[in-house]
């Protein structure tokens, strides 16, 4: 007699070698839409589903989870980050919440460093101007921006990515400078040659270029507060490449009209998909639409990630990218 299947119910459309992959191994939902579900939809999925594979547009908070059938005992994240899923709530009801870290380094920190570069050279700006036909020749003193050899880089979250973005930065001649929960080993500061911050706010005040890499907890939430970001040089800029909610964005909006900073480069924001319009106007930052680790091959990595979790749990395994709330 065959062995059944679990029921894996996946919220978004994935990459189609992903798709057939999880098709061959499990009875597989899928959304063919690639639409984001309803809250409706997301609670009968957790009703029906042995294992759900939601994304970062799945809010799988306390109340969703209240909904779930006797069945759901893995939610396999198709994400680095969790704080789409309230793992406490998860954790509570006995179901294992994973995710798929460390696929996506590469990727984001090639985007960080793209905007780090682009902002301060005002490479979108001069792009426009081409675009609107704009430009009438050389000028020895004409869209002047800044370099970046020489500069400090202050790195918020010196994990994989944190780490990742100082190794480019550092091959740019940047000085590497850090905040971070724990110091990390000497060994990798000696490597990337970067100083360590005990006081966020010290290091916010004495950096040409601030990046983000923390993930959104409810401890990080507006860790850039108005008051932080105040604390930052006129002369200095901002990128983000981790998650919007980190940065009080109607602050960092008002302060780049007043001129109080350089400028910014923001791949995420507080309200996606929504992005403040004056931020969308201004000539100071340069925005993304969240595509930091949209890469094929990060995409179909992170696929492998979910069925490795899945397979591992439905073997009676520990799957190798738990999260636990006091990861968190």
């Amino acid at each position: 007699m065959p062995i059944k299947k679990p029921l894996v119910v996946v919220t978004r459309t994935l990459p189609d070698v992903v798709e057939t992959r999880m098709r061959e191994l499990f009875d597989t939902r899928l959304n063919d839409g690639d639409r984001p579900m309803s809250q409706a939809e997301l609670v009968e999925a957790v009703k029906t589903a042995d294992v759900l594979v939601p994304t970062v547009t799945d809010r799988i908070d306390a109340a969703v989870l209240s909904q779930a059938g006797p069945n759901l005992r893995l939610i396999a994240n198709f994400g680095n980050g969790v704080d789409n899923i309230d793992v406490n709530a998860a954790n509570n009801r006995g179901i294992t919440v994973t995710n798929t870290p460390g696929v996506l380094t590469e990727d984001t920190a090639d985007m960080t460093m793209a905007l780090i570069l682009a902002v301060p050279r005002r490479i979108a700006e001069g792009i426009k101007i081409l675009e609107n036909n704009e430009w009438h020749g050389w000028s020895p003193t004409w869209m002047l921006g800044r370099r970046i050899w020489g500069k400090r880089l202050g790195i918020v979250g010196m994990g994989r990515i944190g780490q990742a973005v100082a190794r480019r930065a550092k091959a740019f001649g940047m000085s590497i400078h850090y905040h971070n929960r724990r110091r990390v080993p000497a060994k990798i500061e000696d490597t990337l040659e970067a100083t360590y911050w005990e006081s966020l706010d010290q290091m916010l005040a004495r950096m040409d270029v601030i990046s983000v890499h923390c993930p959104h907890t409810p401890a990080t939430y507006h860790l850039l507060s108005a008051r932080r970001l105040k604390l930052m040089k006129p002369e200095a800029y901002l990128v983000n490449t981790a998650r919007g909610e980190v940065i009080d964005e109607a602050a960092l909006t008002r302060m780049v009209e007043a001129g109080e900073l350089a400028g910014a480069g923001l791949d995420v924001f507080e309200h996606e998909p929504a992005v403040n319009p004056k931020l969308l106007k201004s000539e100071r930052v340069l925005l993304l639409p969240h595509m930091g680790s949209a890469t094929i091959e990060g995409r179909i990595d992170m696929g492998e990630k979910v069925i490795i979790n899945i397979r591992t749990f439905m073997d009676g395994h520990r799957p190798p990218d738990r999260v636990l709330p006091s990861m968190l």
